[in-house]
């Protein structure tokens, strides 16, 4: 197990560009059992983030506290090294208010009250020592920001080093909150101090279950969506996404991860020696003498809800504790809602051209609907590529060389609420793949997806191109584009938005971008004017 002088070292994101005007400044402080972590961010009267910095360590204040009811001196004081630290910055950045708290490792132990004596003696900063609840209340208020709970049942669960809470919602409103000592680095110590042996691990999953059994009810919850918040989750989602092959995922946040998938890595944890469990694609290495107790409570209450899968979330505590002191009562968001309303941010952040944007989003649609079933497209991909069709060309916004892969990286680095690492990567692809070479395993953010997505990428970038060409002029001269599939080719008639108004530069634009999309489908491309006459053209090209 790694000391705290192994990890106290904070570390720090870049520093970001000063406040804009509207909003707070405020940094929170999280000092839990296994780590204290810090964000500076810029809070909007909307309840929008945007991280200014972060900082974190591992001092593990909680370790040994089981047994002795006290915190370790050595700890303690590299906590308040770090917390100093943490203290200098926020004033440093602007923050207009520093908002502390503390939880199992202070309001679980006798010397506690000492340890936030020294910090407001060292720091400055009045520690609030939260109760179970309020850990809860404040997870849930993050996931109400961040997920759309506005329907159906919820779970939210955070797992920290010394206690796991729940919060219970319908309907996005709040109906029960849970606290339970079930923490990682508590289980840990107690059942499995040393060496991973299949017989702790089973009594440890004993021991959870009866647990749960008393305090987490069953009814009206089974089959809930689960939410999932805490480095034991984003530790989960971050070994799956390598499992899969997903590195240039730019976040954990929303990846769905199946109840199987979750019993397997554990499965695979268990059998692996320390040392080797530390190199595992995904896993954080001051977290792998941990994660084994901490996967065993995830499976036990995935298993408890009957849930089919972990919604993991890489917000928490510390998020929820700036909504709340910059009183910002997230609202309730309906299925979609989310997403599109992050989709638009991104769009107009980058200063999109909207009437062209938005014009070749309805013609990629009209002709997903059309032909999307034929090319082997699945019913969810058309909110892929209504977003990508969105997003295409806000590439713009760096400038017009390569503007698509510059929409590639805009995209995929973009905070896509609503949206799961693989949808957000496919997106990105799609729209980088509107113009230029088509997709090629030689392009490295291509061929690390999986098979699957590939092809999802391939379909629904060949459709954007001809989209994109329909609109060549971005005046939106095409009204609407008829698709049909014959033995031999598909047929694209394109109808002008006014009558006798001239088209042929959409129509040769078209033409020139339909070739990926005769490789996808395996027939010809035509594209038909609205005289009924066929374009020609010298050849096709890769796309403009």
């Amino acid at each position: 197990m790694k000391t705290a002088s192994d990890l106290k070292t904070p570390t720090a994101r870049p520093r970001a560009p000063g406040k804009p005007d509207g909003v707070s400044r405020i940094a929170a402080i999280d000092i839990g059992s296994n780590s204290i972590r810090q964000i500076v961010a810029d809070v909007g009267a909307d309840g929008t983030i945007r991280i200014v910095d972060e900082m974190k360590a591992a001092p593990r204040l909680g370790a040994g506290t089981r047994e002795t009811r006290r915190i370790d001196e050595s700890r303690m004081r590299d906590a308040l090294e770090v917390v100093g630290r943490m203290a200098t910055l926020a004033r440093q950045l602007g923050a207009e208010r520093v908002e502390a708290v503390a939880t199992s490792a202070v309001r679980d132990t006798t010397n506690g009250h000492l340890f936030m004596d020294l910090i407001r003696e060292e720091s400055g900063l009045n520690v609030r020592v939260l109760d179970g609840v309020d850990e809860a209340r404040l997870s849930f208020r993050s996931a109400l920001a961040h997920f759309e709970i506005g329907k159906g049942r919820a779970v939210v669960l955070d797992i920290g080093g010394g206690s796991l809470e729940l919060a219970l919602s319908a309907d996005g409103l709040l109906e029960r909150l849970i606290s339970l000592p079930l923490g990682a680095l508590r289980l840990t110590e107690e059942f499995l101090p040393g060496k991973v042996r299949r017989s702790r691990v089973k009594k440890l999953r004993r021991k959870i279950r009866r647990t749960l059994s008393r305090k987490l009810p069953v009814r009206n919850w089974r089959g809930a969506m689960v939410i999932g918040s805490g480095g034991t989750c984003t530790n989960i989602g971050e070994m799956f996404l390598a499992r899969r092959g997903l590195h240039m995922a730019q976040t954990v946040q929303g990846t769905k991860v199946p109840c199987a998938e979750v019993e397997r890595i554990l499965d695979m944890l268990v059998d692996l020696p320390g040392e080797e469990r530390a190199n595992i694609p995904g896993l954080n290495p001051a977290r792998s003498d941990i994660i084994v107790a901490g996967i065993c409570v995830i499976v036990e209450v995935l298993e408890r809800l009957d849930s089919q899968e972990l919604t993991v979330s890489s917000y928490g505590i510390r998020e929820g504790l700036l909504l709340e002191t910059a009183r910002v009562r997230p609202k309730i968001a309906d299925p979609g809602q989310t997403r599109q309303r992050s989709v638009m941010q991104l769009a107009e952040r980058s200063h999109y051209e909207e009437l062209h944007s938005k014009h070749v989003q309805a013609l990629s649609l009209q002709i997903f609907d059309q032909i999307g079933e034929r090319l082997g497209c699945e019913p969810g991909e058309r909110d892929l590529l209504a977003d990508a069709a969105l997003l295409h060309d806000i590439g713009y916004h760096i400038n017009y060389e390569s503007h698509h892969k510059h929409s590639y990286h805009l995209i995929s680095h973009a905070e896509l609420l609503g949206m799961s690492p693989v949808e957000q990567v496919i997106v990105a692809n799609v729209a980088r793949y509107h113009r230029g070479p088509r997709p090629k395993k030689k392009h490295p953010h291509y061929s690390g997806l999986d098979k699957q997505s590939r092809r999802v990428v391939e379909r629904l970038s060949a459709i954007l191109r001809v989209a994109d060409g329909f609109d060549r002029g971005h005046s939106a001269a095409v009204r609407s584009v008829h698709a049909e599939w014959g033995a031999d080719a598909i047929t694209l008639k394109a109808r002008s938005a006014d009558t006798g108004r001239e088209i042929q530069l959409e129509l040769w634009g078209a033409d020139r971008k339909a070739r990926l999309l005769e490789k996808v489908s395996g027939v010809s491309v035509r594209i038909v004017g609205p005289a009924g006459a066929v374009v020609t053209s010298d050849a096709k090209t890769e796309g403009e």
